[in-house]
């Protein structure tokens, strides 16, 4: 197969037939005629010499050989990609900009702040996700640098930097029987109405796992949708709830309890993918996130 002539066009849709095994729906993605691809992939197949696919009726599967040689298109074009975003990085110098996305509501606006004071000409855009996989997409898109999260990480193809431990407490109106301790052990609140946000919520599915260390399911009795409104709640005797001193608003008369028992924390993380190549403003950011609760903790 010396000298052989492949396009990077050939590679693109014999990447995305090979995905699919589907010619019909490989063309709707690639907005192409499916006669144009078809006439594309045979292009391919006689200038390697090689047939990449089984073809049975309208059915077709990689074969042997289409599956080494999608593994090095996978290769190649990830290495035209990362090249791309290394150029375009560089050509954008002047105004850099860093993406951050969050499942949660944690973002330290005082960090913003100090970042953007040393780094007056960058710009640090936040967004609000639903779950680590969709951020974990966003990251393999380059739609986003970052996501913050407090979840346990389960996927290997990134990286993280703990860098914020954050205390979880439990609130309770000032006329509570238990408004008076200095702290509480968990399972003393086991009977007790709980105010909660929606199931699925990364705090709740957290907070639900203090509750079964300390051998009981939480009777949630109202539920919210963010942790900032929690508070209100617990004011009006509704219920009691788990809350962070940052998510208690100063207007809400809620007393906050520390609890002893399970250890009720969460620790968030900067996450980005691995092997991914870093603009200098992300690195910066990285670097000052690091930095900045370092020391905030000394």
């Amino acid at each position: 197969m010396s000298g052989v002539k492949v396009e990077l066009l050939q590679l693109k849709y014999f990447q995305k037939v090979a995905q699919l095994e589907h010619l019909t729906k490989a063309a709707e993605e690639l907005h192409i005629a499916q006669p144009a691809l078809s006439k594309t992939i045979a292009r391919l197949e006689k200038d390697l010499g090689v047939s990449l696919f089984d073809r049975q009726k309208r059915q077709i599967k990689l074969n042997i050989a289409g599956h080494l040689f999608l593994k090095q298109v996978n290769i190649a074009l990830a290495a035209l990609e990362e090249g791309k975003r290394q150029i375009k990085d560089q050509a954008e110098l002047e105004q850099q900009r860093v993406v951050l996305a969050s499942t949660s509501h944690h973002c330290d606006a005082e960090l913003v702040s100090s970042f953007l004071t040393l780094y007056p000409d960058e710009n640090l855009l936040i967004k609000q996700t639903n779950s680590e996989n969709q951020n974990v997409d966003l990251l393999k898109n380059g739609k986003i640098d970052f996501f913050v999260t407090s979840d346990s990480i389960k996927h290997t193809e990134v990286e993280y930097l703990p860098f914020v431990t954050e205390e979880i407490l439990l609130a309770v109106p000032p006329h509570h029987q238990l408004a008076e301790r200095q702290s509480i052990q968990l399972h003393e609140v086991a009977d007790e109405p709980f105010i909660s946000l929606k199931a699925g919520n990364p705090f709740r599915e957290l907070t639900n796992r203090f509750c079964k260390e300390a051998g009981f399911s939480p009777n949630i009795l109202c539920e919210v949708d963010r942790l900032a409104a929690v508070g209100s709640f617990v004011q009006k005797e509704i219920g009691v709830a788990f809350l962070t001193r940052d998510a208690k608003q100063k207007e809400d008369l809620v007393i906050l309890l520390p609890i002893k028992l399970p250890i009720c924390q969460r620790t968030f993380k900067l996450v980005w993918l691995k092997d991914r190549y870093l603009s200098k403003a992300a690195q910066r950011f990285r670097d000052f996130l690091q930095y900045y609760y370092e020391k905030s903790e000394a």
